[in-house]
C-alpha cells in the first residue's frame, strides 16, 4: 500500500496542488517499572502513536500524539499548524484569503486553477 502511495505521489506530484501535510504515522514504545503493594517490581510497556505533519504556515515537519487529536483532522483536508507558529493569525489569514475569493467578480481574468 505504501509503495502504491509513493508511485501515485511521484507520478501525479504538482507543487501547486499536491502538497501533503499529513506525512506519516509511527508507534513509539516506552518501558516503565512500577512497584506493587507487596514491593515486587513489574515492568510494562506503553505504545503511543505519533503523526507527522508539515506545517501549513512555515513548511516545517512536526509531530503530534494521535490520541490528542480529533480523528477527522488526520487527513490532508484540514490545515495543520505547528507549535512555533501562531494558529490564530494563520486562521485569520486564511479567512481573509477565502473572503477575497468570494468577493471576486465573475468576469475577473483570474484562472480557476489560481483560486
Amino acid at each position: 500500500m505504501i509503495l502504491l502511495m509513493i508511485i501515485f505521489i511521484v507520478s501525479f506530484y504538482n507543487l501547486n496542488v499536491n502538497i501533503l501535510m499529513f506525512i506519516r504515522e509511527y508507534k513509539k514504545q516506552t518501558r516503565h517499572v512500577r512497584t506493587s503493594k507487596t514491593g515486587k517490581e513489574h515492568t510494562y510497556t506503553r505504545e503511543v502513536t505519533y503523526c507527522v505533519f508539515r506545517c501549513d504556515n512555515c513548511d516545517q515537519e512536526f509531530e503530534r500524539a494521535r490520541g490528542s487529536m480529533d480523528p477527522k483532522r488526520l487527513s490532508n483536508s484540514y490545515f495543520h499548524v505547528c507549535k512555533n507558529c501562531d494558529s490564530k493569525k494563520f486562521a485569520q489569514k486564511k479567512g481573509v484569503e477565502q473572503k477575497q475569493k468570494w468577493n471576486m467578480s465573475a468576469s475577473s481574468s483570474t484562472p480557476i486553477g489560481k483560486l
